[in-house]
């Protein structure tokens, strides 16, 4: 029996083909799976285009036998066989696919698809054996062939008896090494996780022993009026989705363009490591029932990236390794109308269950601000209804939609308030003047909150302010303005100002403080806020906002001023320095120097 070489060009490609295509070892036993699913896939169409032929589903089957004495794994298929010519063309070819040509030779029809296309699956095999065996009958044959091979060096080709028409591949499995553990591929358990990883919804019976190993209907194949909740539950559970309960399911099923089934999930609570670098966003993937991707990532923007789920399609563009996919319109397509689905998904849940929208937004609306914030805002328009804020009016979380909807007539803004809680922005004295207008403010409590609203300057044509904004846009209706008639204030003011010289850009009468004697304001695009998160992080610099020093002149505060202005410098000092780090305090703002607050304090009290 002599020896065949490869027709490939040369032991380099099987090398390649073995050693930098395949990303995980035990990704052999999904290609060699797959090609035995192609096999009895033949068997099936010929049985479709032959009426002489019946095609019994029983008799057709994938078996595994793991033999840990021998060191042997052998994968047995009922498909069509190879004849000594398929055997010689087929694998003695390396990247030369049977099933393509199958493909390319009959129009497939009724559903039924064949994955293996470039023919390299095969080889994945040396990866983990030494030395491969593959014995073949042929259906309509009374001849059966062997074919083996130890790797490049080539192949041979005998007589062989084999009763039953299919394929026999046996391997060798190789001895461990230092690096490799290649009796995991004996283990009973790791290949039975193997092909529930990866082939489960082959639609074959995959055996071992007398047990069927895979589900081989998938969920998502079937019609969505034959399953209940508990159905999507128990796939969610089955499929490690999460520890917890999903909150909602999409079931997609998609003709078209490009044909696709989907079932994605939006989960009830966060995961522990969403926001760690551990976390890894995407869907499975799967290429007509066989896993080629665990997460996919383009199919999910950053902002829905706690969606969990599956895809699977027909159509999609594989490349060689059928690990990867090539980035083709293909799954653009599908992400694109992912992403719709995933929206109408939540605006129908905020619509008709607020209750569980709110849960799901105190889990991930922080995400979908940030997807506002990211690209320079490109997604405001596709995130921008779906986000909720505390409510100044309402005490609960609304939408922008139901600010909008509520706004008086001769309201000019959109009014926000940024501070770490709810209760601390309701003791802020900037505050006043717009509730006391009868306005609505939201809270900004999230650190993105104000950053993302940057990216969405304005609402239904109604512009964001910041209650902390130099210009409120309401003060000129505001009658209780005499101290800016007052020629000795801005003396007052401009002295005080020189004290505080480089912690703030002026000082100056308050038009919006009712009740409390000072406050910060800012002008210019950074506000206060945004100095203390900007401040956390590294690399910051010490970002400072551009500070004012608001007075409220109806507050008996303010006459002490005066009077210490115009008799006690020294004094007047101490009360600025005193007024400036109040409002630093109140802005939750560290003090430059706490141990000069503290003797201010003493001086006061003495």
């Amino acid at each position: 029996m002599a020896k065949k070489q490869f027709k490939a060009e040369s032991k380099r490609l099987l090398d390649l083909m073995i050693h930098s295509i395949y990303t995980h070892k035990e990704i052999f036993l999904r290609e060699l799976i797959s090609n035995a699913s192609d096999a009895i896939d033949k068997m099936y169409y010929m049985a479709l285009t032959d009426d002489t032929l019946t095609f019994n589903k029983e008799d057709y089957f994938i078996r595994i036998e793991a033999d840990k004495e021998n060191r042997t794994l052998k994968i047995t298929d009922t498909g069509i066989g190879m004849s000594r010519e398929e055997l010689d063309e087929n694998l003695g070819v390396i990247a030369k696919s049977g099933s393509l040509d199958f493909k390319n030779e009959n129009e497939m029809k009724d559903g039924v698809d064949i994955i293996g296309q470039f023919g390299v699956g095969f080889y994945s095999a040396f990866m983990v054996a030494d030395f491969v065996t593959v014995e073949s009958k042929a259906f309509g044959s009374d001849e059966a062939f062997r074919w083996k091979s130890a790797g490049a060096d080539g192949y041979a080709i005998e007589a062989c008896g084999k009763e039953q028409v299919g394929t026999d591949i046996i391997l060798k499995i190789k001895e461990n090494t230092e690096d490799e553990n290649y009796d995991e591929f004996l283990e009973e358990y790791r290949v039975r996780s193997i092909i529930k990883k990866y082939s489960d919804f082959i639609r074959y019976p995959i055996m071992m022993g007398e047990q069927t190993l895979n589900s081989m209907v998938p969920i998502w194949r079937k019609n969505k009026n034959e399953l209940k909740p508990e159905d999507y539950e128990n796939f969610y559970q089955e499929k490690h989705y999460g520890f917890d309960k999903p909150l909602r399911h999409i079931h997609v099923s998609v003709d078209g363009a490009v044909s696709y089934n989907a079932i994605l999930y939006i989960p009830e609570k966060l995961p522990y490591d969403f926001y760690t670098r551990q976390f890894e966003k995407g869907l499975e993937l799967y290429a007509s029932g066989v896993l080629i991707m665990h997460k996919c990532p383009d199919l999910l923007p950053d902002y829905f990236g706690f969606v969990k789920g599956m895809v699977d399609s027909e159509d999609l563009s594989l490349n060689i390794s059928r690990e990867m996919l090539q980035h083709d319109r293909q799954l653009k397509l599908i992400a694109k109308n992912i992403k719709s689905k995933i929206r109408k998904e939540l605006e129908n849940l905020l619509k008709n269950e607020r209750e569980d929208y709110e849960k799901f937004f105190e889990a991930f609306g922080r995400q979908l601000k940030y997807g506002v914030y990211e690209d320079f805002g490109a997604n405001v328009e596709m995130l921008q209804d779906l986000l909720l804020f505390y409510s100044s009016k309402e005490k609960k979380m609304v939408t922008l939609a139901e600010y909008a909807e509520r706004m008086a007539e001769e309201q000019k803004y959109i009014y926000y308030a940024s501070g770490e809680s709810v209760d601390r922005i309701e003791k802020m004295p900037q505050t006043e003047l717009v509730l006391e207008k009868g306005y609505e403010i939201l809270y900004f409590t999230d650190e993105v909150d104000e950053f993302a609203i940057r990216m969405l300057p304005a609402y239904q044509e109604k512009e964001f302010k910041s209650v902390s904004a130099g210009d409120l846009g309401i003060e000129e209706n505001d009658k209780e303005t005499e101290a800016e008639d007052d020629t000795g204030a801005r003396e007052v003011f401009d002295y005080m100002k020189n004290r505080l010289a480089g912690r703030v850009s002026d000082v100056r009468a308050s038009k919006r403080l009712k009740h409390h004697p000072v406050c910060l304001t800012n002008e210019g695009d950074l506000s206060i806020e945004m100095e203390k998160i900007l401040n956390t992080m590294p690399g910051s610099d010490g970002v400072k906002a551009d500070k004012i020093l608001e007075i409220n002149t109806a507050h008996d505060v303010y006459a002490t001023l005066k009077e210490a202005f115009a008799g006690d410098r020294e004094k007047l000092d101490l009360y600025t320095d005193l007024l400036f780090n109040l409002a630093v305090l109140i802005e939750g703002l560290p003090i430059d120097d706490p141990t000069a607050f503290s003797n201010d304090v003493c001086r006061i009290m003495r």
